[in-house]
């Protein structure tokens, strides 16, 4: 890991100040994240770095999603549909389970729409949680206690303080890695938060056979939670070719025959964007490098 300079540090400084702005009280904010404390939050806020390490620099800036790596984002359609349908879920206290390939940005514009949004929070689930992990990362995302062993109780006031929020919005990425005894929670979260805050499910279509299997086979819960999601799930479209040339120009690829490479690898990958990402950040990284080459002879 290189030398955090104060730059760097000013830049994460920015971005954890953005961060609290999510949340009621800096204090909250401290509270989501994983061994941080309210006087570290608070001692980088203003600038006072002498007694910060640059590893608790790092650490909390993986957790609130900056990276020194500038990629630019192209609003595709599927972008466009996704902040739509988040924006709609928060105003509107709606419940939309939505579906897309992996690769094709969902995860990008949720983590996009919370930085840009209050009372937005986005837990990425995971097939290995369990449904204590489950429940106590809703709270620590909110900013509740997560040090109680009584697991209803400790929901219950995470969610107390979710329903008090002006326009909450809850985004569950990866929802359908979680196990089904994970997964009935949401009946849960949502009796206890119907029309009073947004929540927003996104996966693969997986999903879509999983219920469809669910209902056939009469399994427990899953009438009700596709009841609870309107009996529908909102299908992204996937990324064009147009939107990968897009993407290139944005982040600095404009010769016409690198971009081609990166269409032509993109459409053998199923235009993942996240391989996309990573092959123009090789083809900038050769350019770059025949570049000096050229000026060292």
């Amino acid at each position: 890991m290189k030398n955090l300079t104060i730059a760097d540090k000013d830049a994460i400084r920015n971005a954890l100040s953005a961060y609290c702005d999510n949340y009621p009280t800096r204090n909250r904010a401290s509270e989501s994240l994983n061994g941080v404390s309210s006087a570290t939050v608070s001692q980088i806020i203003n600038s006072k770095y002498a007694n910060i390490s640059d590893d608790m620099f790092t650490k909390i800036a993986s957790q609130i999603g900056f990276s020194f790596e500038k990629w630019q984002i192209h609003e595709s359609n599927a972008f466009n549909d996704l902040t739509f349908t988040f924006t709609d879920a928060q105003l509107y206290k709606n419940v939309t389970w939505i579906v897309g390939d992996a690769g094709c940005g969902k995860t990008t514009a949720a983590i996009n729409y919370r930085k840009n949004h209050r009372n937005v929070y986005y837990i990425l689930c995971s097939e290995d949680m369990r449904k204590s992990d489950f429940v106590r990362e809703i709270a620590r995302q909110v900013g509740a206690p997560t040090d109680g062993t009584n697991l209803r109780d400790m929901l219950e006031y995470a969610l107390t303080m979710i329903a008090f929020l002006n326009n909450p919005l809850l985004i569950f990425d990866e929802g359908d890695k979680l196990t089904d005894s994970v997964l009935y929670y949401f009946i849960s979260i949502y009796n206890r938060l119907e029309n009073r805050a947004g929540i927003i499910f996104l996966s693969t279509d997986y999903m879509k056979r999983r219920i469809e299997n669910g209902l056939r086979y009469n399994k427990k819960g899953y009438k009700e939670i596709n009841s609870r999601i309107g009996r529908r799930f909102f299908e992204i479209c996937t990324t064009t070719q147009n939107d990968i040339y897009a993407i290139c120009r944005a982040n600095g690829l404009t010769d016409e025959a690198e971009i081609k490479k990166v269409l032509k690898d993109a459409e053998a990958s199923e235009n993942d964007l996240r391989r996309v990402r990573k092959v123009v950040h090789a083809r900038k990284r050769i350019i770059e490098s025949k570049r000096k080459k050229g000026e060292e002879e």
